[in-house]
């Protein structure tokens, strides 16, 4: 099992910045990425970046430029600075692990969420 703390959230002025991060515990030694996810009311959960273990890293194309995800593997915690917030960057930000296992199987582990508000 693994357990996923997540911190960070706030309300923010937009330009401002925030740093989300996220710990994982538990049995973490098969952990292939972390990432976080987002939602907005009325729209669909989206991912907003992720990173694996080699450290290659995906962004949506909305906040390419202006966060960046990180990953400590020692201590398997993954950040995201979120620099030049907009406000449509307003949303729940959901920490997610994903785990490999046996005959090509994988396990998905998820946080509570962190609200996320950036005012105009």
């Amino acid at each position: 099992q693994v357990q996923l703390v997540e911190s960070g959230g706030g309300l923010v002025q937009a330009g401002g910045s925030l740093r989300l991060t996220c710990a994982a515990s538990g049995n973490t030694f098969r952990l292939n990425s972390m990432g976080w996810y987002r939602q907005a009311p009325g729209k669909q959960r989206e991912l907003v970046a992720s990173i694996s273990t080699d450290a290659s890293t995906k962004y949506a194309d909305s906040v390419k430029g202006r966060f960046t995800i990180s990953r400590d593997n020692v201590e398997n915690i993954v950040s995201l600075q979120m620099n030049n917030l907009k406000p449509e960057d307003s949303a729940v930000y959901e920490c997610h692990a994903q785990l490999s296992g046996n005959y090509n199987s994988q396990y998905d582990y998820w946080g509570q969420g962190t609200q996320v508000t950036v005012s105009s």
